[in-house]
């Protein structure tokens, strides 16, 4: 294997050299994808397939708690308004009971007073 690779070009050009001699470099195709994942990520290669590898499982490693970490986040956000959604029910369920209330004891009260004016009515 080609030591101090340090660019896909690099690489490639290694590769050339090495088919033409009637060998390859062992991992070619995932050192490829390693130095493109780093190169689009802007972090400088190690040279060497192992410290690329390396290097690439932590950035990996860091990417996915952060994925994990941004997932989280949204969750407890998407939550958060249910719960606010939930306590606005609730507090219209208990201002609808509470209206409910007061309309029956308003009911009930013009029913006695105008039973009560009928009775005096048809007694004059």
């Amino acid at each position: 294997m080609a030591g101090d690779i340090k660019s896909i070009d690099e690489l490639r050009k290694a590769q050339a050299a090495a088919q033409a001699q009637g060998t390859t470099i062992t991992n070619y195709n995932q050192w490829e994808q390693i130095l493109e994942d780093l190169e689009t990520a802007g972090i400088e290669s190690t040279g060497n397939y192992e410290g690329d590898v390396q290097l690439h499982k932590q950035i990996m490693d860091r990417l996915e708690a952060f994925i994990e970490e941004t997932q989280q986040a949204e969750k407890e956000q998407q939550q958060r308004p249910n719960n606010d959604e939930t306590s606005k029910v609730d507090n219209k369920t208990s201002q609808d009971k509470e209206n409910v209330i007061k309309a029956n004891v308003a009911n009930g009260t013009s029913s006695m007073i105008l039973a009560d004016y009928m009775k005096y009515y048809h007694l004059m």
